[in-house]
């Protein structure tokens, strides 16, 4: 520990823009100023005290006219000046003042107020003078016995501070403090009593834990929750104690304390692997889960619950509970419904699907009813999704499914609906005896669809599972009733000039021709259900999508009708039957056409468009035997060949997970057994409430130590030249949403410098939260100084500064030195993370921001490029390894990552070896990043370029 840091205990705001009294003035005022001006006086002293100043003068003034006063504001001042003030003289010997001091601290342990008291047995846990503290001693064990809770509890902390520095002082504080304890009735006493002879003589401890374990739900929280901490370090040291103390922990986790419950638990499962206690213990969490209020108890909670499950031997234990766990879906919070979802399905069972399946649709229902919360879309989507994975692994509950589901297909969110629809689809290929269901069902929906989107893939679910008769003009039907009266162009011409009332509209309607079974037209009105007043707005969907010029739908729509004719034309033997079904198609196909090349439409129709519908009047008109398996198979083995990739990738993923998890012993390993188990091994065990302490403190020590290539030394930036007056460099510490930096100073002159401050600034989204405190430095001595910088987003900043100091004896002004920059890296905040296609693609296009990097390096492989970029951005590539497999000269694959912030990353590379240039030649194209914020897109840029850079020769 550096000199800087040793000073003291007590941290204190310094006023930078005063100038500092003199010593005589503060002198002055200590003698003959009033109350108040020797409180200010004394701040002042404290103050410069800290900044480095001596003031030796000022010790035997504040003995004679501040420390006799009875004022508790001055009382609680002189508690902070002694604790900082030089006690010792330059060759370690103590002052002779500190006897007087000694005695005023005496009288303060005797004084009738408890709050004097006990402040003062606070202050005493700081001492590190054992000639102060020795006759001090009665005075302290006669606070034990003090009527006032606080003066009793500080005593026992007093006690425990001087035991372990210096016990020769009090060599009997165990036996004290157990005798203590047997009669305390206070919880917080009895808590630090507790925690005291834990640390100082353990087996006293477990005595007296052993004469009142019975009694142990009766005590205060805080007190429990150190028992609970005992019996984990005792257990865990000695494993033949569990039988004596699991049932004390069992008790505790029906505590009134939520923190108690949380601990008792996790310290079950660490002392005892039993299905009964696993049980237990998760159904304390859940518990926990669903009373608390606070959503970040909720997540944490959820995470031990998802590492018992990583356990093979206790997934079986919490499948069981697979019910308890859904009941946590009644918080509105979305990520902790995602990951209770996630975790429900990860448990799922043949065992309790039928159940899962139950409460699931339960809750679709639900949330079509509750429109108000802006998370229902996304609840309603995980939903879908979920139903479709539990469909999908087993197949006999997706009867049960897909009728509810099917009716969020006229949802407003398209979102959801495009979940529900590539559910359907793979649904009614893969399982053959619910292809008539399904087909039914979308018949049902399919007029009251809203979104283009979906209605594109509704058409071609029916179109390519249609395949009896009556299904074929049923789609034709609502074909009809979706596009009004036809031709387009006439009936909107007539209307626009007001020759086609609204009133006559509804009755003639637009009329439909059905082909009946004598192979004649029959004609019916589709409209006659619709309301007497008719606003543009309420034209069929269809024709409302093709005169907003969305002509895509009536590529979709050629498409479907050519597959579902030449399918009629295979069914049905009537010539005159299969030419009026084939000309009704056509007739629709050409009415299309020529709406697409009128000036009615918002925008034109595209000539791809044009294209594919004038292909399908090609093959309507030719009918030929290859065009008819083109189209009437060719399609579905396409779709096909997706979902069996897409399965195998699943199964390819499931078993990589199942691996990881199972606990393989390489034949050659040592056997450990714990009678041989040295007592240094037996520490290495991980100490939970150690690691969750360093947790909370942000030190990630034990990760840096395992890696050597993540060591300190790689993250130290040096920030002045090593022929500077002063020399310095900083170790950047990054955790969460803090960066810690530790900066050496060096003087490397042969004088001393006074008011040593380290001044910074940050560009960017940082923010500097302290300003260091200014230090005095001896000749060529260091020190080491602190700085917290607090993060915003994810984009590169840049903290910068200098170093002033003034030269004692010099009458110049201050000196500067001026550091180099530190660029803080947006990798520490950036994590592979993982999203499905289709959100992908919104996501593609809805951010605003695109990064257009240029492919430059050196590499000659296309897929050691991806690897290194990967490396490089800690992006994941969604493309799978089968689609990135094999060499064809070039390569397309998407990535996507997310910050620490919730800010999303995609990325595309597409890159390619030019062949003509030889074997050698490098890799050349582009990466174009997207992210919703500038500074994401451009530090990803700036990233890969850099990346780049340092591979290219």
């Amino acid at each position: 520990m550096t000199a800087a840091e040793n000073v003291c205990y007590t941290l204190i705001n310094v006023p930078m823009d005063s100038e500092p009294p003199s010593e005589i003035s503060l002198k002055n005022d200590l003698e003959k100023g009033d109350v108040k001006s020797k409180t200010e006086a004394l701040k002042k002293v404290i103050i410069m005290i800290l900044n480095g100043e001596k003031l030796p003068g000022l010790l035997m003034t504040i003995i004679r006219f501040v420390l006799p006063l009875q004022d508790h504001t001055i009382k609680k001042l002189l508690l902070v000046f002694w604790e900082i003030v030089p006690k010792t003289t330059p060759d370690g010997r103590l002052l002779h003042e500190m006897i007087l001091v000694c005695d005023a601290y005496r009288k303060d342990l005797q004084h009738p107020n408890e709050f004097i008291r006990g402040s003062t047995l606070r202050f005493l846990c700081k001492l590190k003078e054992a000639e102060l503290l020795e006759p001090l001693m009665p005075a302290i064990r006669a606070c034990l016995e003090h009527r006032h809770s606080y003066v009793r509890r500080n005593a026992v902390l007093a006690i425990y501070t001087i035991y372990r520095n210096f016990e020769h002082l009090i060599p009997d504080a165990p036996e004290l403090i157990h005798d203590f304890l047997v009669n305390e009735k206070d919880a917080s006493c009895k808590r630090n009593a507790f925690m005291m002879l834990i640390h100082a003589d353990q087996d006293r401890a477990l005595d007296y834990l052993s004469t009142c374990i019975d009694q142990v739900q009766t005590f205060g929280d805080i007190l429990q929750l150190v028992i609970v901490e005992l019996i984990y370090k005792v257990c865990h040291a000695n494993p033949s104690e569990r039988a004596r103390f699991i049932r004390c922990i069992y008790n505790l986790l029906q505590s009134s304390s939520p923190a108690v419950k949380y601990e008792a638990a996790g310290t079950l499962v660490t002392l005892s692997s039993a299905p009964t206690a696993i049980k237990a213990a998760a159904q304390c969490y859940i518990d926990l889960i669903i009373k608390e209020s606070d959503n970040n108890v909720k997540l944490i909670v959820l995470d031990r619950l998802v590492e018992l499950k990583e356990h093979p031997a206790h997934e079986r234990v919490l499948q069981d509970l697979v019910m308890d766990i859904l009941r946590v879906l009644t918080t509105p919070d979305l990520e902790v419904r995602k990951k209770t979802l996630q975790l429900a399905l990860d448990l799922v069972s043949s065992r309790n699907v039928e159940e899962l399946v139950i409460v699931l649709k339960k809750e679709v229902i639900k949330t079509n009813n509750v429109s108000e919360h802006e998370d229902t879309d996304k609840y309603r989507q995980l939903l879908v999704r979920t139903l479709h994975s539990c469909s999908v692994r087993f197949p006999d509950m997706a009867a049960n499914v897909i009728p509810v589901l099917m009716e969020f297909l006229s949802d407003n969110n398209e979102a959801a609906a495009a979940d529900v629809l590539e559910f359907v689809r793979e649904a009614i290929q893969r399982f053959d005896n619910l292809r008539m269901l399904i087909v039914e069902k979308m018949l049902e929906v399919f007029h009251a669809i809203k979104s283009v989107k979906i209605y594109r893939g509704a058409l071609w679910i029916l179109g390519e599972y249609c395949s009896t008769k009556e299904d074929i003009q049923s789609v034709m039907t609502e074909v009809r009733r979706s596009l009004g009266e036809i031709p387009i162009v006439e009936s909107e011409i007539k209307k626009e000039a007001g020759e086609l009332k609204p009133e006559e509209e509804i009755t003639v309607g637009p009329v439909q021709k059905l082909v009946t079974e004598m192979g004649t037209y029959a004609t019916q009105s589709a409209l006659s259900s619709s309301r007497p007043t008719k606003k543009e707005e309420d034209r069929p969907p269809l024709r409302g999508f093709l005169l907003d010029g969305d002509f895509f739908v009536a590529a979709s729509l050629a498409t479907t009708l050519t597959k579902i004719a030449l399918r009629y034309v295979a069914l049905v033997q009537e010539k005159k039957k299969q030419n009026s079904f084939v000309a009704e198609a056509m007739l629709l196909m050409a009415t299309i056409l020529h709406l697409g090349k009128s000036s009615l439409p918002k925008k034109p129709i595209t000539d791809d468009d044009v294209d594919r519908i004038s292909l399908c009047l090609k093959v309507l008109s030719e009918c030929s035997p290859l065009m008819n398996d083109i189209f009437n198979k060719e399609c579905r083995q396409s779709l096909s060949h997706m979902l069996s990739a897409k399965l195998e990738e699943e199964k390819l993923s499931q078993k990589k997970e199942s691996e990881k998890r199972n606990v393989t012993v390489q034949p050659d390993d040592p056997i450990s057994f714990m009678q041989l188990t040295a007592k240094n091994e037996m520490n290495c065990k991980e100490d939970q409430f150690q690691l969750s302490l360093l947790a909370a403190m942000g030190n990630t020590q034990r990760k840096e130590a395992a890696d050597p290539l993540a060591s300190k030394l790689n993250k130290v930036t040096q920030l002045t030249g090593f022929s500077d007056p002063v020399y310095a460099e900083a170790y950047v510490h990054v955790n969460q949403y803090d960066i810690v930096l530790d900066v050496l100073v060096v003087n490397q002159t042969s004088d001393t410098l006074q008011n040593c401050t380290l001044e910074l600034a940050t560009l960017g989204d940082l923010k500097l939260v302290e300003k260091p405190s200014p230090l005095t430095l001896a000749p060529h001595d260091f020190a080491n100084i602190k700085a917290n910088v607090k993060v915003a987003s994810t984009e590169n900043g840049i903290i910068f500064g200098n170093i002033v100091y003034d030269v004692s004896g010099a009458a110049s002004d201050r000196n500067c030195v001026v550091l180099s920059d530190i660029h803080i890296d947006i990798m520490d905040y950036i994590q592979p993370a993982t999203c499905t296609d289709a959100e992908f693609r919104q996501m593609w296009a809805e951010f605003e921001w695109e990064n257009k990097v240029t492919v430059n390096t050196n590499m000659i492989d296309l897929n050691d490029y991806l690897q290194h970029i990967l490396k490089s951005t800690n992006m994941k590539c969604l493309t799978p390894e089968k689609a990135l497999s094999g060499y064809c000269g070039f390569m397309a694959a998407n990535l996507y990552a997310r910050s620490i912030f919730g800010e999303d990353a995609l990325a595309n590379v597409s890159i390619e070896k030019p062949i003509h240039q030889g074997p050698d030649a490098a890799v050349t194209g582009h990466i174009r990043i997207r992210a919703k914020s500038q500074g994401m897109a451009l530090s990803l840029g700036d990233k890969i370029n850099l990346s780049q850079k340092k591979t290219s020769i």
